[in-house]
């Protein structure tokens, strides 16, 4: 690969040749988060391309952490970052500059989140832009403008409101209505940090969190800081576990004793409260309207030795003349309560989606209380922290359906956590609401259900 500039001495040479190893990551990164900010492709989907056939797929495992860590960086600070970066753009970001905007959001990232060294940061930043025909001819741009954010971004950075400022205007207004402005400060603190990795077991809670080096949460799941890959840890290959967010893992616990019942798992991929359900015993029908998402599902239920029917359809009319004793429904909507851990959504939803995402549930719910048995008992949830999302769609549809009514749920069902109740009796966590005593494990996904019983 050609050197980065010419070198006159044997350190200097030494240091380029360092810099040049990360150059593949930063390009990695910086491709994804133009496919993530400009094209508007969720970052999973873009992460997992790259890692297949992109440019992650033939980097070592540092370098694919590497670009991880760039990535998440860049978007868990992009307020911070774009701010610094514009106070030296008298003109702002350049029009028609391809990867440009990127590379330049990626090394700010470097340089004042991950502390990475200027020389390398800067100097792979100038090289990535020569390589792309649409940046090249403002490389030199680059160039003085990164100087200035290595020499002045950190005071600036630390200037900040950085809650507010990393978090869209939309949402900080919603979120200081719905919840006060310290629920909203303390949710958009934590979407700044890496998340935990919780797990739900099989059996055993305490002896895989003595091997997993992690702690037993309430429900008897396992949470840990995340350590390399996890189709790599302990437990993955015996499908002794899967990966679920404490939140997450409540809407199936409402259901109660639920052996030898059958359930239907609406839009149920990948599989988590799928895998809760055919563990907890129930006779289980998976239905979802994504073949590759389905498959998914089918290959985490072999992996984890769990029984269970799919089906590939829209929930929101698809018909069966089976009725079922328990319906869950996880719908699809804004995730806004998974930000800490998708720090794309932030970026990829605006607050025109919510009317159609709400009608959108809307739907399936109606469909579904179609395919409950008298007397059966319906789940609904949502990750999203809007309202529109969970106790407005929860009111709407006792009013327009008499046959259901809403089962409180008790403190007792959510270990005692009473604060994640409403006054009546619906799921509504926040982020902030789970604590523990060590750091970097605290905090869960803004999570909402109801359970709703038809009439007998």
């Amino acid at each position: 690969m050609q050197e980065l500039i010419p070198m006159a001495s044997e350190t200097a040479a030494s240091r380029a040749s360092e810099a040049q190893v990360g150059l593949a990551a930063r390009r990695a990164a910086a491709d994804v988060l133009t496919a993530v900010l400009i094209k508007k492709q969720p970052l999973d989907l873009t992460l997992g391309k790259s890692l297949s056939t992109g440019h992650m797929a033939n980097l070592p495992p540092r370098d694919r952490a590497l670009t991880r860590a760039v990535v998440m960086a860049s978007l868990r600070h992009k307020g911070q970052l774009d701010a610094v970066l514009l106070t030296f753009l008298e003109k702002g970001f350049p029009p028609k500059s391809g990867t440009l905007y990127a590379i330049l959001l990626s090394a700010a990232a470097q340089l004042l989140v991950l502390e990475t060294p200027p020389h390398a940061a800067i100097g792979l930043a100038v090289t990535l832009a020569q390589y792309d025909p649409a940046a090249k001819r403002f490389d030199k741009l680059a160039n003085a403008v990164l100087r200035k954010v290595s020499q002045q971004g950190p005071a600036l950075m630390a200037g900040m409101d950085a809650a507010k400022v990393n978090t869209p205007d939309w949402l900080w207004e919603r979120w200081s209505r719905h919840f006060g402005e310290d629920n909203a400060r303390a949710i958009a603190a934590l979407n700044m940090l890496e998340p935990p990795l919780d797990l739900t077991v099989k059996s055993d809670p305490e002896g895989w969190a003595q091997r997993l080096g992690g702690q037993v949460l309430p429900g008897g799941g396992v949470r840990l800081v995340p350590k390399g890959r996890i189709e790599e840890m302990e437990g993955y290959e015996d499908g002794a576990w899967w990966v679920q967010d404490l939140a997450a893992s409540l809407p199936a616990k409402l259901f109660g004793d639920i052996a030898g019942k059958r359930v239907l798992d609406l839009c149920a991929a990948p599989g988590g409260k799928t895998a809760q359900l055919a563990a907890a015993g129930a006779s289980v029908l998976a239905l979802d309207i994504s073949e590759a998402r389905l498959k998914v599902l089918k290959e985490n239920l072999k992996r984890l030795d769990l029984p269970g029917d799919t089906a590939l359809g829209d929930a929101a009319t698809w018909y069966t003349e089976e009725r079922f004793d328990a319906i869950l429904l996880d719908a699809p909507c804004s995730s806004t309560g998974t930000i800490r851990r998708h720090p794309d959504i932030a970026y990829l939803k605006v607050e025109e989606d919510l009317p159609s995402l709400a009608n959108l549930q809307r739907r399936l719910l109606d469909n579904a209380t179609k395919l409950l048995k008298p007397g059966g008992t319906l789940v609904f949830s949502t990750c999203s922290l809007e309202p529109e999302e969970g106790e407005a769609q929860i009111a709407s549809l006792l009013t327009r359906n008499e046959r259901f009514t809403l089962s409180p749920i008790q403190p007792e069902e959510v270990f005692g956590h009473s604060n994640w109740l409403t006054p009546s009796g619906t799921l509504r966590t926040l982020p902030p609401a789970f604590a523990t005593e060590t750091p970097g494990l605290n905090g869960m996904d803004g999570f909402f259900a109801a359970r709703l019983v038809s009439a007998g």
